[in-house]
């Protein structure tokens, strides 16, 4: 039986590191991971989602990705077949955001937000969405390995103004119950992950790695 292809899109800034807890049976899956690149000049999300397919080299893979790569690995779908888009800690349109995102883009305070505050990934997250954040954020620093100021000016205006506003029902997604960034009130139609926050990639690894390859073959049961 031919392996199923896995490509794992990583969130804002941060490299594949996050999935090195994350373990497939190599019998059945083939895992393989994307790292950001840096965007073109005036780039759009969608021409960027377009130019990223160009790294999935085979057909109908799985992709996953995380957070801000959650909406990234949406926006690929366009482009390519997939077998199965399942995004974790992420949202599906923008109906799904918290109010500090819709004000910020209401006010466009994001473009007031200092490279120097969004390269340190903890400090971002109280800046933009609160003082209210899980102090795991400081496991997900370690991970951050895109500094570039241009990429980082430009993911965070992509996030800001995602314009999706209608939910793509294939879309699998895997929420934490206490996600600070993406609180849970504001998501419908997900698996709940108990005790998950927003990087339960790195904390519900062993949670991940039993129910994944059940979501990907598309047995509905999960632990």
């Amino acid at each position: 039986m031919d392996k199923i292809p896995v490509y794992f899109m990583p969130g804002l800034a941060a490299s594949s590191a996050i999935f090195e807890r994350i373990k497939l049976s190599e019998s059945e899956f083939e895992m393989f991971f994307l790292e950001w690149e840096i965007p073109k000049e005036k780039e759009s999300l969608s021409g960027y989602a377009k130019r990223m397919t160009t790294k999935i080299k085979h057909e109908n893979p799985v992709l996953i990705g995380v957070s801000f790569g959650g909406i990234l690995v949406q926006e690929m779908k366009r482009f390519i077949p997939t077998r199965k888009v399942i995004i974790i800690s992420s949202v599906k349109s923008n109906l799904e955001y918290p109010k500090r995102i819709v004000i910020a883009k209401k006010t466009k305070a994001y473009k007031l937000i200092p490279v120097s505050l969004a390269q340190n990934i903890e400090n971002f997250a109280r800046f933009s969405f609160g003082k209210k954040v899980n102090e795991r954020l400081k496991l997900y620093e370690r991970f951050l390995s895109v500094r570039n100021e241009h990429y980082l000016d430009w993911a965070i205006e992509q996030v800001v103004l995602w314009n999706r506003n209608v939910v793509d029902q294939e879309v699998v997604h895997l929420h934490g119950d206490v996600d600070d960034i993406f609180p849970i009130k504001n998501i419908d139609g997900c698996i709940v992950v108990k005790g998950g926050t927003h990087v339960m990639i790195l904390t519900k690894f062993r949670w991940l790695n039993t129910n994944l390859p059940k979501i990907i073959l598309g047995q509905n049961k999960v632990e």
